[in-house]
């Protein structure tokens, strides 16, 4: 498959696109944001935990 083989379908694909709604996109925008934050706390949780052990066996 040469480049503009490649570019000839990617153009006939174009129209095919579907798109989502308003409301899909927002929705899961916000489920994105909710999990980022949920995986943030963990994160900093364990972060926080991990960090007063190792400075409890330091000193």
């Amino acid at each position: 498959m040469n480049l503009i083989q490649y570019f000839k379908g990617v153009f006939a694909e174009i129209p095919m696109i579907t798109w989502p709604t308003r409301r899909q996109t927002a929705w899961l925008t916000a489920i994105v944001i909710i999990i980022s934050v949920i995986a943030g706390y963990y994160l900093g949780l364990f972060d926080f935990i991990f960090a007063r052990v190792l400075e409890l066996i330091i000193s």
